[in-house]
């Protein structure tokens, strides 16, 4: 239950009634439509909740607004409400101040819920498909992989969360120039080991790290040196076969070391092998989207994206400024291109499959590619500019000693995921990648993430929970107290500033997860978890239990365990491990 919305809804509610009892009275204007809008003010002094119900009413009631609220005020019945009053401000807003009531289901909610508190059926399990990191399987896995990777996996806990039924996908790229690049250069590698390195070139092109001559070394050491004389196809082929066999599960390891499963690993090369990319270029062609030029097929990506902009709002002269450009979909010499698989990829997800919404994360250097993509499935009749939801993250910066830090103190090359969690714990990686909004850089300082004090992020919050864990444990040792049902707390003995605060910051949880659920935002709840742990700290700080009156200490020790059960529910949306002790 999200007492946030709960408590907006009843202000409206009892808002409207007033209205009516006012109106059938003969104080305000009967048969009225107003809408006001209910928010939380800035300012707490200024109450829980605000309605401008008054300044909406004053033009069609042809009234004073804050006559207006007066008579609102005087009409209101706040008994049994989660409102112990109102008062009226500035030049009509009505303030709300939230009572006992609402603080106790707080309480109450979060006890019933336990793991499942922030749950809800917003999604009405509609089918959502979250595809992230889908890296080239052609070497390690480096930063932007792995910022993707807690991107995607949060994200798809959030909706899960919020009743959707969600998927996740990697997407292997084991077609196309890539793999054509790999193969080529796992082939000199081997030649060069059997021939010498003088005897073969290596191309200025090709994948110059050592894991290229390790795998070439280890095709060796296995089969020997009989492809030395096999067809060049041949041997690209299966050297590329035999490279894949080795990366992907290394990828799917180093993954899952970092606490992420996908449901499925879906092979480009299967979209090829099915006929689905050729089928997907042929609907396009039926649908008058697909020219020919100098031997190549041509998607009219111009015309697309024309198109989709009118329909989105903007001025065919707005359009008309626009660089568009054409995509080729099929080569002269009848290879199809990335562009094309990657149409009849998520044709199949929305089609085939039957997704209601497609969801990737992406790299920003890919923000050419996300309308082009969704005008293409527009063409197909797919309504690809709703159903296909791109998130675009920006790049990481690792940090340390304050300076920038680009390779590996091992391996001499570009930092990957392994030599990442060699040196900070799956927990700092996960909660320092998803600190940021997707749309803003990651600054990952390296010596921050492994400290232990208040200036860690996911130490302040982790130790929060720890600490909550030790005193419940230790009150039970000393003076045989355990937690008591929310139903036996007497809410009148939490009335400080800060068990108020900490209580309001409890029943925000299911607002923050539908906010970063709407905004494909993880980072929210980052956020959150590092306001509620610093509630919680004042709240103790300021606060005694041991020592103070039972009625008063339990209270107080139901207040802490309720933000321990939020602290690990938070924590466990972020795949971050909630400890016990530190």
């Amino acid at each position: 239950m999200n007492m946030m919305d709960a408590a907006r809804r009843q202000v409206e509610s009892l808002t409207q009634r007033a209205y009516e009892k006012a109106a059938q009275a003969g104080k305000l204007p009967a048969g009225q439509h107003v809408t006001g809008q209910v928010e939380v003010p800035k300012d707490v002094k200024n109450g829980d909740w605000a309605t401008s119900f008054a300044l909406a009413a004053a033009k069609p009631f042809g009234m004073n607004p804050r006559q207006i609220a007066q008579i609102i005020v005087e009409e209101l019945e706040l008994e049994d409400s989660y409102f112990s009053k109102v008062d009226i401000a500035g030049p009509g807003f009505l303030n709300f101040t939230l009572g006992e009531k609402w603080l106790g289901e707080v309480l109450a909610v979060i006890e019933a819920e336990g793991a499942d508190y922030g749950r809800s059926d917003e999604g009405q399990g509609k089918r959502v498909m979250v595809e992230f990191v889908s890296a080239n399987p052609t070497g390690p896995m480096h930063m932007g992989n792995a910022r993707g990777g807690v991107l995607g996996d949060t994200l798809a806990a959030i909706l899960e969360r919020l009743g959707y039924a969600v998927s996740r996908e990697f997407y292997v790229n084991d077609a196309g120039n890539q793999i054509a690049k790999f193969a080529h250069s796992l082939e000199c590698r081997y030649l060069q080991l059997i021939r010498g390195e003088d005897a073969v070139p290596f191309p200025e092109d090709g994948y110059q790290g050592d894991d290229i001559k390790d795998l070439a070394a280890a095709y060796r050491a296995k089969f020997g040196d009989a492809l030395a004389d096999a067809p060049e196809a041949e041997r690209q082929e299966t050297l590329a076969a035999f490279g894949l066999e080795v990366n992907i599960p290394k990828m799917k390891a180093d993954l899952l070391q970092y606490g992420i499963q996908y449901d499925r690993w879906f092979l480009e090369s299967t979209l090829h092998d099915s006929g689905a990319v050729a089928e997907t270029v042929d609907l396009l062609a039926e649908k008058g989207y697909i020219y020919e030029k100098e031997g190549a097929l041509w998607l009219n990506t111009t015309q697309l994206l024309r198109e989709k902009f009118l329909r989105e709002g903007k001025t065919p002269e707005q359009v008309e400024k626009l660089e568009l450009k054409d995509d080729v979909l099929r080569r002269a010499n009848g290879f199809y291109t990335y562009f094309a698989a990657d149409i009849a990829y998520h044709r199949d997800k929305l089609l085939a499959r039957s997704f209601d919404t497609a969801i990737n994360v992406w790299g920003a250097d890919h923000h050419g590619h996300v309308a082009r993509l969704q005008a293409a499935l527009d063409g197909l009749g797919l309504d690809g500019s709703h159903r296909l939801v791109i998130v675009l993250m920006q790049l990481v910066n690792l940090l340390q000693d304050g300076k920038p830090v680009r390779m590996s103190k091992r391996s001499g090359k570009a930092i990957a995921l392994r030599d990442l969690l060699d040196e900070v714990s799956v927990d700092a990686a996960r909660f320092f990648f998803n600190n940021s909004k997707p749309s803003s850089p990651v600054d990952f300082d390296l010596d921050l993430a492994v400290r232990e004090d208040s200036d860690n992020p996911v130490y302040y919050v982790q130790y929060a929970h720890a600490r909550i864990c030790t005193l419940i444990a230790k009150l039970a040792e000393e003076e045989g107290w355990q937690v008591p049902a929310a139903a036996a707390v007497d809410m009148t003995k939490l009335s400080s500033p800060e068990e108020l605060a900490l209580l309001k910051t409890l029943a925000r949880f299911p607002e923050e997860i539908r906010i970063a659920g709407r905004n494909y935002d993880p980072s929210q709840l980052n956020h959150y978890l590092v306001s509620l742990a610093g509630d919680f700290h004042r709240f103790y700080n300021a606060n005694r239990i041991k020592g103070e009156e039972k009625d008063v200490a339990l209270a107080r020790l139901k207040l802490a365990d309720a933000t321990r059960s939020v602290l690990a529910n938070c924590l466990g949306l972020l795949g971050v491990n909630a400890p016990v002790k530190m």
